[in-house]
């Protein structure tokens, strides 16, 4: 009987001790605490800005460029996707890109190819110009963004009729 206590004495301990390692610290259940009116307010005014205006956060690939003074060119795409290229004529290294409401800034990256490849790390952007169309794809997700991207002057050039037979 003796034997039988000092086993089920153990096998209390081995619960209540078990049970002090499984309960949460002392201080962890404290309830978070609500940020101050003025923190609620600088946070409010860092991300409302005025329309138009891009927030600058100094990484070129992450802010929004400026498009005054640019040639335009805009593309029509499939699914009625719609991609508006802006070039400064001084510089051909940078275009901005507007793609569903935002304009990104890529930066271009040479081919042996001859076509045309702009890049942006950041937002993981690929624009691609051939004569024939360009092509917009999201290098974080692996897939085509826009595809069959044509210029009114693109769409116009007449293809060759299929044969037959």
């Amino acid at each position: 009987m003796s034997i039988l206590l000092s086993k089920l004495g153990a096998a209390a301990g081995v619960l209540l001790a078990a049970a002090v390692l499984c309960s949460a610290p002392a201080g962890a259940a404290e309830p978070k605490k609500k940020p101050s009116k003025s923190a609620v307010a600088k946070a409010k005014a860092a991300k409302s800005t005025a329309p138009g205006a891009a927030a600058r956060t100094g990484n070129p690939d992450e802010d929004e460029p400026d498009v005054k003074d640019t040639v335009t060119v805009e593309y029509q795409c499939e699914l009625n996707n719609k991609v508006t290229i802006y070039r400064n004529e001084g510089d051909d290294s940078h275009i901005a890109l507007r793609w569903k409401n935002r304009l990104h800034r890529l930066t271009r990256v040479g081919t042996t190819t001859g076509a045309l490849r702009f890049e942006n790390p950041f937002w993981g952007l690929i624009w691609i110009g051939i004569p024939a169309k360009g092509i917009l794809l999201d290098s974080k997700l692996n897939r085509q963004l826009a595809n069959e991207c044509k210029t009114p002057e693109q769409a116009t050039v007449a293809t060759p009729p299929v044969r037959q037979g």
